[in-house]
């Protein structure tokens, strides 16, 4: 009921969340395949993707057949990675040749792991990897090379990054290609590879690097104090430096000001992605995967609009609303609205931008050339909306127009507020 009565004041939210968790909206958008739990070992790399990230799991199992098997094993594959990374227990040596070699265990059906942190949420993956490697050598040759790639590439790079701390803006836009830009590159070639996809969506290494630098941006940007409380660090020095003499600073109030305008120095960073976002999904023409990949995109511009001079960032981990993320995903299902939700978000960044920030000529420019590229981009869109799989009735029904939306929501959130009030406690004033 939490979500619901954050939306209480937003009705057009509150009508597309009750919608999304009481009305079958989450299994029209997101329907379920059982042919992903074909085999025993299959069934338990089921249970770990729905264990590690219930939502993520949902989009897998969109996915048309041709890509399910293949992203799910990638996604645990890179997840075991990515716990070895994250494990601060591990000796260094130790760490540096499981990332170096993780992408040989993959074709080994026994190998497991069981020396990680007692607290690492993932651990148990590890220990039962073999089921991972088993369904990897039961793809595909061709998923099996991009899949192999793209780890021995990024558990390199996360080695490199061991005893390194991120110094400059190109090593900030390193790491993020090692932990993210390759995982978009990844995806792009697993998508290619389907032929689901062109061949370009898998060539374009430079696009596909984008999209996972403006989402890894936007991640380590709102997760600036949970990192730092964790040890680790990746706003790189030469921006923070700027700004204050220690990065642990911007969480006192003594120092907010400074913190501020670091945090929107990465901000305007994070937004000169976005062009080229625009261009990977105008590629895109299998619906199922631009939902995968059009949904997070349009979820971090929220969440950079959100963050922007936002000093909660500097004190707590901030998030979009429940509501608002499942209004995204209703209506990200068109280039055209994608485009839209961009634009609508980069005209909500401009109207806060503070003019005395060092950084606001940058933030400005950026968006305007955001604005152009939009502009570009949708008159494009209609063509390649309909070369795109024509969406079903179900999802049609589910993006409704303001017209009936609003006064829907309304009636809606006038029975939400009643059983709000009527099964909860009303919060302390």
């Amino acid at each position: 009921m939490s979500a619901l009565a954050a939306s209480l004041t937003h009705p057009t939210e509150l009508f597309q969340l009750i919608n999304f968790q009481f009305f079958g909206g989450k299994e029209r958008l997101f329907p379920a395949r059982a042919e992903l739990e074909n085999t025993p070992s299959m069934r338990r790399c089921d249970y770990y993707l729905c264990r590690t990230s219930r939502s993520f799991s949902a989009v897998i199992r969109a996915l048309d057949a041709e890509l399910r098997p293949a992203i799910s094993i990638f996604y645990l594959v890179l997840r075991g990675l990515d716990t070895v990374e994250d494990d601060m227990s591990l000796d260094k040596k130790l760490k540096h040749k499981l990332l170096t070699t993780f992408h040989e265990k993959l074709y080994d059906p026994q190998w497991n792991f069981d020396g990680s942190g007692p607290n690492e949420k993932d651990r148990d993956l590890l220990v039962e990897f073999h089921v991972v490697t088993q369904e990897f050598l039961a793809l595909d040759k061709k998923f099996q090379v991009v899949i192999a790639d793209i780890c021995k590439r990024m558990g390199h790079g996360m080695a490199e990054f061991i005893d390194k701390t991120v110094e400059t803006v190109d090593d900030y836009n390193l790491y993020c290609h090692y932990v993210a830009g390759l995982v978009g590159i990844g995806l792009s070639k697993l998508f290619s590879a389907s032929g689901l996809e062109s061949a370009e969506v898998g060539v374009d290494e430079e696009r596909a690097n984008s999209m996972g630098l403006f989402l890894q941006k936007t991640n380590i940007i709102r997760d600036y104090l949970e990192d730092l409380e964790e040890g680790r660090t990746w706003w790189p020095r030469q921006v923070w430096s700027l700004y204050g003499t220690k990065l642990s600073d911007f969480a006192s109030p003594d120092c907010e000001a400074g913190g501020l305008a670091c945090l929107n120095h990465l901000v305007a960073d994070a937004l000169q992605h976005v062009p080229d976002c625009f261009v990977y999904m105008s590629r895109l023409r299998t619906q199922s995967v631009f939902n995968f990949c059009a949904i997070p995109q349009v979820m971090a511009i929220a969440t950079l609009d959100l963050c922007y001079n936002n000093k909660q960032v500097l004190k707590r981990n901030v998030k979009i609303r429940k509501g608002t993320a499942v209004s995204l995903m209703m209506k990200a299902t068109s280039l055209a609205n994608v485009i839209d939700i961009f634009v609508s978000y980069s005209k909500s960044l401009q109207s806060q931008g503070v003019t005395t920030d060092p950084t606001y000529g940058k933030l400005s420019s950026t968006l305007d050339t955001i604005f152009k590229r939009a502009e570009q981009a949708k008159t494009m869109a209609a063509a390649t909306d309909n070369l795109r799989h024509t969406r079903t009735e179900a999802q049609q029904a589910l993006v409704l127009s303001p017209s009936v939306t609003i006064p829907v929501g309304i009636a809606l959130a006038g029975l939400a507020a009643y059983y709000y009030t009527r099964h909860t406690q009303a919060p302390k004033p």
